[in-house]
């Protein structure tokens, strides 16, 4: 049986540029629990590369990555603790 997803809800850095949705997303993993998630909604082309390297260098999940119309969606899992 699955456990239940903990949730930071939503961080929407839609109209903003590099390097604030990457600054903002530090911010909210900075208070999350460990393997809690949250979903950031971004309209910068260059958060493909900025959110995918900033979960690869700090050990969080990248769990979903979208783009449509435009606005790009990404599922992030905080690392987990050990």
């Amino acid at each position: 049986m699955n456990e239940p997803v903990c949730t930071s809800g939503e961080l929407d850095a839609r109209g903003l540029w590099c390097p604030e949705p990457v600054m903002m997303l530090h911010n909210r993993v900075r208070d999350m629990q460990p393997s809690e998630e949250v979903v950031v909604l971004a309209t910068d082309p260059s958060t493909l590369r900025d959110i995918a390297r900033f979960c690869e260098f700090l050990g969080h999940s990248l769990l979903e990555s979208a783009e449509e119309g435009g606005e790009f969606r990404f599922r992030i899992r905080k690392k987990a603790v050990g």
